[in-house]
């Protein structure tokens, strides 16, 4: 077990390491410190994880799924409330990309696959960089509250809260507004990253079938990891839940989930994938499919967007509402990173703000 790290930078992001490989664990801390992440420790099986983020609270803890001992799941359930941001990093294997969706199912952030061999390492620092930046977003907030004048009567405790992407001194109440706006038989599009594999276990199987002219969900997630995942949604969803193919049609009764690694395009009922250039370095990304839907749909759209980091889904919901759809989001008490909905909700883009337990309601209100 390695010691933590007494020259970790102050106000910086720390980071424990845990992989049964001591190549893998060297890959990672290199990767991570050119991320400019401080690495306090690294441990080399889950007992030795669980010890090194009790007496370090580090902000990231980077875990393998298949380790002897305790696995990473073990480690998983057994990280307090208020641990680090857990970032799985998986082989690409149909066992390895199960077990990641499961542990984005029960509170990991992110999902990175190990780097293969002869991949470029350039590019792996670059998504591991941004993991930790998402995986850091869902510590707890530790900044105070605004100091309320002596004379202010005292106020019921908030509720739990969710971190942001935006760090305020006193957090607003939640947020939550609906619309009277109905759309006949509408296309319904889902846009979600980080905390989403959650959100979606949450929103889908609630959701009726035929749900509208059919839905697509872009989830933010590497290549391999959206089969496994439309796979657990189908599972226990009304509607048939599955990642898209080249040529599958917009169904009442189906739930496309958008292949990681490829853009989603529409041309009207008809799905393509492409393998265009990432876009803010996301592949699939929201906006894209949400512009070609406005192109073919017109105003029979409705665009859910759910807890992710980053505005994915901010200049198509722009282009969704100047076609007079209607755009629902998720409210910040309910986000596992307040990102893409606030971003949406601060533009004025938002016609129904609700935490997620009401958001299938909202949207079944909207459908006609």
């Amino acid at each position: 077990m390695a010691l933590t790290n007494p020259h970790a930078t102050a106000g910086r992001v720390t980071a424990i390491v845990c992989d049964d490989s001591a190549l893998m664990r060297r890959m990672l801390a290199d990767a991570l410190g050119a991320a400019n992440v401080d690495v306090v420790g690294t441990a080399a099986n889950g007992a030795e994880a669980i010890e090194l983020c009790r007496r370090s609270r580090p902000d990231v803890l980077t875990l393998d799924m298949q380790m002897p001992g305790l696995s990473g799941m073990d480690v998983l359930r057994q990280l307090p409330p208020g641990g680090p941001g857990v970032i799985v990093v998986s082989a690409y294997t149909a066992e390895g990309s199960a077990l990641a969706v499961e542990a984005l199912s029960i509170g990991a952030a992110e999902v990175i696959r190990k780097p293969q061999l002869g991949a470029s390492m350039a590019e792996f620092r670059a998504e591991l960089g941004a993991a930790v930046q998402a995986a850091a977003a869902t510590r707890p907030r530790t900044t105070p509250r605004a100091a309320r004048p002596a004379a202010a009567p005292p106020r019921p405790a908030p509720p739990a809260r969710r971190p942001s992407d935006r760090q305020s001194a006193a957090p607003a109440a939640p947020a939550r507004r609906t619309t009277g706006a109905r759309v006949s038989r509408p296309l319904v599009l889902v846009a979600c990253s980080t905390g989403g594999p959650r959100a979606l276990a949450q929103f889908v199987p609630r959701l009726p079938s035929p749900c509208g002219a059919g839905v697509v969900i872009v989830q933010h997630m590497p290549t391999g990891f959206t089969a496994p995942l439309a796979a657990r949604l189908d599972a226990v969803s009304k509607l048939t839940v599955r990642e898209a193919k080249e040529g599958d049609r917009i169904d009442p009764t189906v739930a496309l989930v958008a292949p990681g690694g490829w853009h989603l395009r529409l041309e009207g009922e008809r799905v393509r994938l492409t393998q265009d250039p990432p876009i803010g370095g996301l592949r699939p990304r929201a906006d894209v499919t949400i512009e070609d839907a406005v192109r073919g749909w017109g105003d029979r759209l409705a665009l859910v967007v759910l807890t992710g980091m980053g505005s994915d889904g901010l200049k198509g919901a722009r282009a969704l509402k100047a076609a007079g759809g209607v755009v629902l989001s998720e409210a910040e008490e309910t986000c596992v990173v307040y990102g893409m909905p606030r971003s949406v909700e601060e533009a004025g883009l938002s016609d129904v703000v609700e935490p997620l337990p009401a958001l299938p309601a909202a949207l079944g209100a909207v459908i006609r």
